[in-house]
């Protein structure tokens, strides 16, 4: 086909990066609904635990806040690491140029 270039016409198509566009909104609403599932996996387990020994909101509120600490904690170890991602790719363009 005239005018198109492909992978095999020798033209220079990049992949979609998580870096720019839908793909990193797509990555950061993850975060947001692994923020969400980490708090209520941890809540239900502080329920069951709270049944099981008679303590009523002892383990529900513990799990709550574990829940929510593991949740912050995953979330700024994937900032962290797409922030230096950024940083070292804006190193590497500055000394290809």
């Amino acid at each position: 086909m005239k005018g198109t270039t492909g992978p095999d016409q020798g033209g220079s198509q990049k992949p979609s990066s998580r870096s720019g566009g839908l793909g990193s909104a797509g990555a950061y609403a993850g975060l947001g609904l692994q923020f969400v599932v980490s708090i209520l996996v941890f809540l239900f387990v502080g329920q069951w635990l709270d049944r099981k020994f008679g303590t009523d909101p002892l383990f529900l509120y513990v799990g709550v806040f574990l829940g929510a600490g593991a949740a912050f904690y995953s979330m700024y170890r994937r900032l962290m690491a797409d922030m230096k991602r950024e940083e070292d790719a804006k190193k590497n363009a500055g000394n290809k140029s």
